[in-house]
């Protein structure tokens, strides 16, 4: 693992509330934020994995604690909320990591099961910001009102830039999550001094996803195409949360930050480059040799 390039006390004081904390990106997240000195609070839908978080993080020295709550709820979202408050006194950063995710052909998929995912990232990704709002605004309860306001992250991903297979759902949520942080942005920058930021990871590592999706069999066939040639690690993600969560990132609002390696970019290679080479030497040899500017047409 590459040592953090942040001082550890960059978050010092600071209070997180992690919605899908306990595992995968979410869990790499809560961790690398702790590390850098700030408090955490987990959300997640099973006990038994933010329980299992919550001792890890604390076996590390973390002040951590963990609610069980499901983010399509309102009345979790506020419990955990007003808990996270009551627990630590303040809330300073929101980073919204509940994800619902399964590979389907649009015509197989049921509303219900595209209605799912959007409650989970879309609607649920509001109303954690909407719940957290009063406490999160400059001068908001256990604040300074001479300090700034604190600041979400919402996690998204590159599927909608262009299209994917068998990912209409997760596509349609993550665009709504992707207007959602550019409207709270907007919003919320200017009334209340929270920056809204977002993280559209590439294909990571040793998470649910990859192996939930799938990708582990296509992964080296994937690589060839892949500007850095590799898939990205988990504490990739979480470095470009720190970045966004401290000082370092504070002109930075309403941007979705990518982290993929340009992966999103990437289209197959239809010519070989020694050919393309080839090619263009016998193009520019021709042109030498040919009339150029003289107008053919007839009228």
């Amino acid at each position: 693992m590459v040592e953090s390039p942040f001082k550890p006390e960059i978050l010092r004081g600071k209070v997180a509330l992690l919605t899908g904390g306990g595992s995968g990106i979410g869990y790499e997240i809560s961790l690398q934020l702790g590390k850098h000195g700030a408090s955490i609070a987990i959300m997640g839908r099973r006990k038994h994995v933010v329980d299992s978080a919550v001792s890890s993080l604390n076996s590390l020295g973390i002040p951590a604690i963990g609610f069980e709550g499901d983010v399509r709820k309102r009345e979790d979202a506020i419990r955990v909320v007003e808990s996270t408050f009551k627990h630590f006194g303040r809330l300073d950063i929101l980073v919204n990591a509940a994800a619902g995710n399964f590979l389907v052909p649009s015509e197989d998929l049921s509303s219900n099961g595209f209605r799912t995912v959007m409650d989970i990232d879309s609607v649920g990704t509001f109303t954690m910001c909407h719940e957290a709002l009063k406490y999160l605004k400059k001068g908001g309860l256990g604040k300074d009102p001479s300090t700034t306001g604190g600041t979400i992250i919402n996690i998204s991903a590159t599927l909608h830039y262009t299209a994917t297979w068998y990912q209409i759902h997760v596509s349609a949520a993550k665009a709504a999550v992707d207007s959602i942080t550019r409207n709270l942005a907007l919003e919320w920058g200017t009334d209340y001094d929270i920056r809204v930021n977002g993280i559209a990871p590439g294909p990571i590592g040793d998470t649910a996803g990859m192996s939930k999706l799938g990708l582990e069999g296509i992964l080296s066939k994937a690589m060839e195409k892949m500007p850095l040639f590799k898939v990205g690690e988990k504490w990739d993600i979480a470095m470009a949360a720190v970045y966004l969560a401290s000082d370092a990132g504070k002109y930075v609002n309403g941007t979705t930050l990518v982290v993929d390696g340009g992966e999103w970019l990437s289209k197959p290679r239809h010519f070989p480059k020694d050919a393309v080479k080839q090619l263009s030497r016998v193009v520019e040899k021709r042109s030498r040799h040919a009339p150029a500017g003289i107008a053919r047409s007839k009228l």
